[in-house]
């Protein structure tokens, strides 16, 4: 899209039962052909690396998804270089995800550089088509791309219903700037991250989707690849899917009202060997006691949540705030599971509640910076953590001991990996003075969506 030629928006579904990459391969390797694409030059591949532990193993894109497409970018132009980038999520090291999820290994193996975006030099962009991210840093291998491949992992999300394409964009925020306008604001900021992460490839990995917390999903066998030109287009159909209507998907709503493309099926042409409809039909069958999407208002504990609305906005807490916390209980939740059903009860406040929060003798936390009653408010003991929003490793870390809720957080091996991974990116954001500037003679500059 960023050379302004109209395409034909174009979505490939692939049947492929397991991760196994020499398939995966011919599939990405016939869908390139399909759609017509020559990818050349300085290529980034950016995956879905959000989060990745000893024991989470479902929340990113596989590395057999990213090793099939390097090596098939390798046979059709063996002079194009190759990158694998991303910024992992809750301010944790990239490095560390990378290492958990077998990325470090497999680029080592392969040849390819493996870039943090936060660990890169920067350069400032101005957004012109953004409501709230007027400006952003971008970082090096993203703004010198000739060719975007975006391969995410299909999940269904708390806040967001579903992440996928367009969603994949928080990754290419680094650390300082990703949780501006993260609160009922995200979906509007997915679309304002578009106009620099605008890819010309989608990837998708769907071979096993995640439902629950899209921080520490369940996996869910699907055995499908979707592959597209357009990124609007690929998420309509993952949309459906996961049985939403493109029209309740609040981003899509919102990227097309900004041009980004139609919601309209007639403007998308299919094809593959596997339906839309058998696929929604599997995704049906997904049995989970805590709904597809860790909603904590039908989760079974004796813990009573009271989701407030923004004092600024008006607009209910139903991201920010409430979505790191739905992440952190259900990281801890895969940790130990029984965990959640079997807590103290106790009342949690997220934002200012319109009501009264009555739990005699018992705890009370009230999370965010806005975090307030206006009602009658009851407790034995009252705890706070501040933020806008507040950070899920802040609700593990520092708020869950205080409510007694076990987690993974202060574990020997996970204290001893962010140290050392912390260290490790402390020695490369010390160096970045000393590397190439961005921009300099010769160098490609930032790509921007043509729509």
């Amino acid at each position: 899209m960023d050379d302004g030629k109209v395409k034909t928006r174009k979505v490939l579904l692939r049947r492929c039962e397991t991760y196994d990459a020499s398939m995966i391969q011919k599939i990405v390797e016939e869908g390139i052909e399909e759609l017509g694409e020559r990818p050349a030059g300085k290529i980034l591949i950016k995956p879905n690396v959000v989060f990745s532990t000893a024991l989470v193993k479902s929340a990113y894109t596989h590395t057999s998804v990213i090793e099939a497409i390097v090596n098939v970018l390798r046979k059709i132009d063996a002079r194009s270089e190759v990158c694998i980038g991303e910024s992992g999520g809750m301010g944790i090291p990239t490095r560390l995800f990378f290492h958990h999820a077998g990325y470090s290994r497999m680029a080592k193996r392969l040849g390819v550089p493996l870039r943090d975006f936060n660990e890169e030099r920067c350069v400032r962009v101005r957004l012109t088509r953004a409501k709230w991210h007027k400006t952003m840093l971008v970082a090096r291998s993203l703004y010198e791309a000739n060719y975007k491949i975006w391969v995410p992992k299909l999940k269904f999300h708390n806040a967001c219903q579903i992440t996928n394409a367009l969603k994949l964009n928080v990754g290419i925020l680094t650390h300082k700037e990703r949780m501006l306008y993260h609160d009922d604001r995200v979906d509007e900021k997915i679309v304002d991250l578009l106009e620099v992460g605008y890819p010309n490839l989608i990837v998708s990995d769907a071979i096993e989707i995640g439902h629950g917390s899209e921080f520490a999903p369940y996996p869910y066998h699907l055995g499908v690849i979707l592959i597209g030109n357009d990124p609007m287009a690929v998420d309509m159909v993952a949309a459906r899917i996961l049985n939403y209507r493109p029209e309740d998907v609040v981003h899509l709503v919102e990227a097309s009202t900004r041009g980004y493309g139609t919601l309209d099926w007639d403007d998308i042409v299919i094809k593959g060997d596997v339906s839309i409809e058998e696929l929604s039909e599997k995704v049906l069958k997904i049995e989970t006691p805590y709904s597809v999407t860790w909603d904590v208002q039908k989760v079974r504990t004796p813990v009573k949540f009271y989701p407030g609305v923004n004092p600024d906005s008006g607009r209910k807490c139903a991201h920010g705030c409430l979505n790191a916390l739905a992440g952190a209980l259900a990281t801890s939740e895969r940790y130990y599971p029984g965990l959640v059903a079997g807590l103290k009860a106790m009342g949690i406040v997220i934002g200012y509640y319109k009501g009264d929060v009555v739990h005699p003798g018992e705890k009370v936390a009230l999370i965010g910076s806005c975090a307030a009653v206006e009602g009658k408010l009851v407790a034995g003991r009252i705890l706070r953590v501040k933020g806008c929003p507040a950070k899920g490793m802040d609700q593990a870390a520092f708020l869950f001991p205080r409510l007694g809720i076990k987690t993974p957080a202060w574990s020997f091996r996970n204290v001893f990996e962010m140290l050392y991974f912390g260290i490790l990116k402390a020695v490369m954001l010390m160096t970045k003075p000393f590397r190439r500037r961005i921009g300099e003679p010769g160098v490609p500059s930032l790509r921007r969506a043509g729509v």
